[in-house]
């Protein structure tokens, strides 16, 4: 649950290079879980709402867990962390732990965009990246692919939101620039502003040794067949799909994907709020 870059000091919690290196800590973190979830068959039913029995809940199996975790953690300060986004905010209570003294790193804002993450994350990233979707249901394995799932699902949040950190960088940098935008309603000068597509190319031809390296097994000689498909682990990042379409409309990109587009809209909402007085508690 601790984040890697130092979030006790401001300067360096919002300097891009440290960002860019927890950015790619963070893809191989992706990657191993994404390994590790699709040893399991795809298991369809933990996803659907009331599909296997659970008392005093009409969740599906992966939320319950989910929601049961995520309060957990929260006992235990996970949510209080400026990197760490709940999807389920109604369950977290009271930590237990004495409260950290962050220093203000990012300026109060509503931006989470687990939900529509978590919505592709089953519809579109999880089918694509098994290997097989033919092996049928495996009930002996719900609890160990729903609990791969989650791990998934966080470290891809993490990924995402850490766009606002981004943002936070830009705009300290450039804040003059970012503030006209930001009152001039540009969405799409903001797009152009936060978008470096010779960075982006490189998080892809990244990812795509990284996924093609960690899923063989080096004991096998010659042509072994891969853990997961790398093609989906690139298009995980980037993919065409009508999910996307209205997010990429509403960013005016001709490119569809998931994990960039996604934190595109975190950085740019989040800067839209940027100038919010009434955000500040």
């Amino acid at each position: 649950m601790e984040s890697a870059i130092d979030l006790s000091d401001a300067d360096k919690a919002l300097d891009l290079a440290n960002i860019r290196f927890q950015l790619i800590r963070l893809e191989d973190t992706i990657t191993f879980h994404l390994i590790e979830r699709v040893q399991f068959p795809l298991n369809r039913t933990i996803y659907i709402p009331g599909a296997l029995n659970i008392p005093n809940s009409n969740l599906s199996f992966l939320d319950w867990i989910f929601r049961e975790q995520e309060r957990l953690f929260s006992l235990l300060r996970r949510y209080q962390s400026p990197d760490e986004y709940p999807f389920f905010p109604d369950a977290l209570q009271e930590p237990i732990l004495q409260p950290l003294n962050y220093p203000k790193i990012l300026h109060p804002n509503t931006v989470n965009v687990n939900v529509k993450l978590k919505k592709c994350y089953i519809e579109h990233i999880l089918p694509a990246a098994c290997l097989s979707q033919d092996r049928g249901e495996a009930k002996e394995h719900y609890g160990s692919a729903a609990t791969s799932d989650v791990a998934c699902l966080q470290a891809l949040s993490r990924r995402i939101h850490f766009g606002k950190f981004v943002a936070e960088s830009k705009f300290r940098k450039d804040t003059e620039r970012y503030e006209k935008m930001i009152k001039s309603n540009d969405r799409e000068g903001i797009v152009a502003a936060i978008t470096d597509e010779r960075v982006e190319k490189k998080v892809l031809e990244r990812l795509r040794l990284k996924a093609k390296t960690y899923g063989t097994d080096p004991s096998v000689g010659g042509e072994s067949p891969g853990k997961i498909n790398v093609d989906a682990v690139v298009g995980m990042y980037k993919v065409c799909s009508d999910f996307s379409s209205m997010l990429c409309d509403m960013l005016t990109v001709t490119t569809k994907d998931w994990v960039i587009p996604l934190t595109k809209e975190v950085e740019v909402e989040y800067l839209m709020q940027r100038l919010d007085k009434n955000l500040i508690g």
